[in-house]
């Protein structure tokens, strides 16, 4: 039987076809307990891939690897969504971790987005992820410690040009949690950023797909499961040494 680890908060899975799905059967097969929030008004909104129960689905698949698990809906942009969260973490017991897959991203440029896009893209993707490590790291015991109490992981992106508010508000997320990895370090808490590079979650064109093809030096196009299997090292005793890291794991596109 596999060692039970914690409780973690994932966010971001809505879809089957998604990183979120893939963390959250990762870490259910490493013995973690789930909180799985979704948002599916973004899903619909952008048109994204997803089947009627998704989340369920997801969340009974973790279950057949023996995690308990929550599903959340809850839209990221409420101030009050991080508390809720955490509440229901703390509910299921032990929390430990928070891995920040949730995004809002809405192509737009220099000279057209709006003061509303703009405002959204940082309530959800800064602001939102903010409130949730602090409300996380507040459930926490608060005692200097050498040992690793908490693990905090988020992902983010390089991407900016016409995609200005998601790449701005990424940037943001970036420097918060870096710095979270700094000031919570004494507490045993690990917080670490991924740039997990173009991974085709059912946004690419054939052009895109065939673009970031040629730009990645091993060859091939990244997975969810890539970027899962990086969470899944972070949150693993083994991982318990790094911290406070911006980390590149995209076959190499970023030195392209």
């Amino acid at each position: 039987m596999t060692e039970r680890r914690g409780t973690a908060i994932i966010t971001g899975v809505g879809r089957r076809r998604s990183i979120g799905a893939a963390l959250a059967l990762g870490l259910a097969t490493d013995g973690w307990d789930l909180v799985l929030n979704h948002w599916t008004p973004y899903d619909v909104r952008l048109g994204l891939e997803m089947g009627a129960d998704d989340p369920e689905s997801i969340a009974a698949d973790c279950r057949g690897l023996g995690s308990r698990v929550e599903v959340v809906s809850c839209d990221l942009a409420e101030v009050g969504a991080a508390g809720e969260l955490v509440a229901a973490a703390v509910g299921l017991g032990e929390l430990r971790g928070l891995v920040l897959s949730h995004c809002e991203s809405v192509d737009s440029s220099t000279l057209d987005t709006t003061v509303e896009s703009w405002d959204r893209h940082f309530a959800v993707n800064a602001r939102a992820s903010w409130l949730l490590i602090k409300a996380f790291a507040e459930a926490l015991p608060s005692v200097p410690t050498t040992e690793v109490t908490g693990r905090i992981v988020a992902l983010t992106s390089d991407h900016v040009v016409h995609n200005l508010p998601y790449g701005a508000s990424k940037g943001a997320l970036d420097r918060l949690v870096i710095a979270a990895g700094a000031e919570l370090g004494h507490r045993g808490i690990r917080a670490n950023v991924i740039d997990p590079g173009p991974i085709d979650t059912g946004w690419m064109t054939q052009e895109i797909r065939d673009a970031c093809l040629a730009a990645t030096p091993s060859g091939r196009l990244g997975t969810p499961s890539d970027t899962a299997n990086l969470v899944r090292f972070l949150f693993s005793d083994a991982g318990g040494w790094i911290n406070a890291q911006l980390l590149h794991s995209d076959g190499g596109f970023q030195a392209g």
